[in-house]
């Protein structure tokens, strides 16, 4: 496959998830502002400080308010990672590729995306937040479902999957950061009913309270949270599971170059060849996916609570972004 090719796969992979996981932080701020007492005068203001985006919403707007930071994450055309934004590239990333997907993902990517062209600052009001947002994660979903059902287990489907987990490992890491951020509470507030109902919240803008209640029961305890979204290798949007499944399509990805290797060259040269590639593009030589799943590998949430949660989380973030640069220098970069 044509490195343009998987590029384009690649990215319009990781801007959907983008888009999905933002909408869901936006969506979790929301409702934790409403379930809970902000503390601040800006209590939107989080949001920017997890994304880095201080600095680029300052430029353009006064204060980070409600309708300011909505407008600014969800309907923004000159915030190239806005919710909007994120499903246009996506869908002009596929546009050149529609024999590489299935028609049905191509007919909903273009719904959704002529979907966003049309939003407006007004859906805020009538739908409304929630609505808009409940609406926009079955979206979402209709989008996962076609992809899991429809696209043939080939070099295409993996370099989506590659760009989707990628994405999905390092934005739990910022979910979970928003809640530290956000109304990390006082010393005494610990272990509180307010407490555990924002890490409800966290879960539930997973779609893991569920899971986590089949599992643990109807406690809330932070342990057991920072378990199941990080280190759970059964639960489909952890960043073990991610990471995971990372690895198994990076490693069809070196079976598929070796044959392909093996294919054009004499039985005793392809060998020796195919040994080669194997070696060096499986998934135990990503030096960063290999230091990170080491670190995901054994739930180790006590530790990590005690060493301390934000730390690991900007470590995780870091290592997906390490991870991105490998995968773009071994199979994306056009020289």
């Amino acid at each position: 496959m044509l490195r343009r090719i998987a590029g384009h796969l690649y990215w319009a992979a990781r801007n959907l998830e983008r888009a999905e996981w933002r909408a869901r932080l936006v969506d979790v701020n929301y409702h934790l502002l409403i379930e809970t007492p902000p503390r601040g005068s800006e209590p939107w203001s989080p949001l920017l400080a997890i994304f880095g985006e201080r600095e680029t919403f300052a430029s353009r707007y006064a204060t980070a308010d409600e309708d300011s930071v909505l407008n600014f994450f969800v309907l923004d055309l000159e915030n190239p990672n806005s919710i909007r934004n994120c499903i246009i590239n996506a869908r002009n990333n596929m546009l050149s590729l529609r024999h590489y997907i299935s028609s049905e993902l191509w007919i909903e990517l273009n719904t959704l995306y002529l979907d966003a062209r049309g939003w407006t600052s007004g859906l805020f009001s009538s739908p409304g937040v929630f609505a808009f947002f409940s609406e926009l994660r079955d979206n979402f979903y209709q989008l996962s479902g076609i992809l899991q059902t429809t696209i043939p287990r080939d070099l295409a489907y993996d370099f989506i999957q590659i760009g989707m987990m990628l994405e999905r490992a390092e934005d739990v890491a910022r979910m979970l950061d928003v809640k530290y951020h956000f109304l990390l509470p006082k010393l005494e507030d610990v272990g509180g009913p307010v407490d555990l109902l924002q890490w409800a919240a966290v879960l539930r803008s997973a779609s893991g309270l569920e899971a986590y209640r089949k599992r643990h029961g109807n406690s809330i305890e932070l342990k057991k949270v920072v378990g199941i979204l990080l280190f759970d290798a059964s639960f489909p949007r952890s960043a073990r599971f991610s990471l995971d499944q990372l690895a198994v399509s990076l490693k069809r990805i070196a079976v598929e170059r070796a044959e392909s290797g093996a294919e054009s060259q004499t039985s005793s040269q392809s060998q020796t060849q195919s040994s080669s590639q194997s070696c060096t593009t499986s998934p135990a030589h990503f030096t960063a996916l290999s230091q990170l799943d080491a670190s995901l590998k054994n739930d180790r949430s006590l530790q990590v609570l005690k060493a301390g949660l934000h730390q690991f989380l900007l470590e995780i973030q870091d290592g997906c972004a390490a991870i991105g640069d490998e995968v773009f220098a071994r199979y994306l970069r056009s020289d």
